[in-house]
């Protein structure tokens, strides 16, 4: 599978290169960035402190989209949704990793998705995947007497807050218990804010140094906690999943798909 990578030069684009370099069934298509981006030109392997490998990086992104068969895509919320419309046009598969989406912006992406493969995931990760799908099941099976807290932390250069993989495990977690999640989330706590009102599902959000993601789900009662706990300390788990996810998702029919989908949770 021919796979191009969009934002290509940030640092999750550098890694997604190395891991569709070093992965098996793939090659590389070529990468793109913003029109004012400085590695504009730049050849892709000595982007990642390799040999050069004569393919440079671009400001055409529909380009990229011809000459690949599957595009990754972990950039901006307004770049996504405008990758998402060049999928659909050229019937290419598009992974999107990007986090802080609108409602309107992952409306755009399922519009897209019925004329083309879209695997979107808050977190690519196939331990993160794995934690999420264990907080939906952990949230019906303790039922309404465990409060719900989910805790992340994050580098200091992180741009959204919630993480869209905390607010992915909240909406597991509310899933579990059959409700919709902006009917109880409380995503911060400041002042006189009283008791904690029964069913609400918490955030607590930390950021400082170079934290790649640390992510708990606290399920507490009286008497006992349960905590279920993933930590990242490398991108590169990020970028293995989305070359698996494109792989996988190479001769699908047209929809829009999950990391649990991908690993038949």
């Amino acid at each position: 599978m021919k796979i191009g990578i969009c934002g290509c030069a940030g640092r999750m684009g550098r890694m997604l290169v190395e891991a569709v370099l070093d992965g098996e069934g793939a090659s590389l298509a070529g990468g793109s960035e913003r029109a004012e981006s400085p590695a504009l030109g730049q050849d892709l392997g000595s982007l990642i402190g390799r040999a050069s490998l004569g393919q440079f990086v671009t400001g055409c992104v529909s380009g990229l989209f011809d000459v690949s068969d599957a595009v990754i895509d972990f950039t901006t919320p307004a770049a996504t949704v405008a990758h998402a419309a060049l999928a659909a046009e050229h019937g290419k598969v598009l992974v999107v990793g990007t986090t802080g989406l609108s409602p309107d912006d992952e409306a755009a992406l399922a519009a897209a998705a019925r004329r083309t493969v879209i695997v979107h995931a808050p977190n690519f990760s196939v331990g993160v995947t794995l934690l999420t799908a264990l907080t939906e099941r952990a949230a019906a099976i303790l039922g309404p007497d465990y409060d719900i807290e989910i805790v992340e932390m994050h580098h200091r250069h992180k741009v959204d807050a919630p993480s869209g993989t905390a607010l992915g495990l909240g909406r597991a977690a509310a899933a579990g218990r059959r409700v919709a999640l902006d009917q109880v989330w409380c995503k911060s706590r400041d002042g006189h804010t009283g008791p904690r009102p029964a069913g609400e599902i918490g955030f607590a959000t930390l950021r400082g140094g170079d934290v790649v993601g640390d992510h708990s789900v606290v399920f507490a009662a009286e008497g006992e906690r349960v905590e279920l706990t993933h930590k990242a300390s490398s991108r590169a788990v990020f970028a293995r999943g989305a070359v698996r996810a494109a792989l996988w998702a190479e001769g699908r029919a047209p929809g829009l798909y999950s990391m649990r989908d991908v690993l038949g949770l």
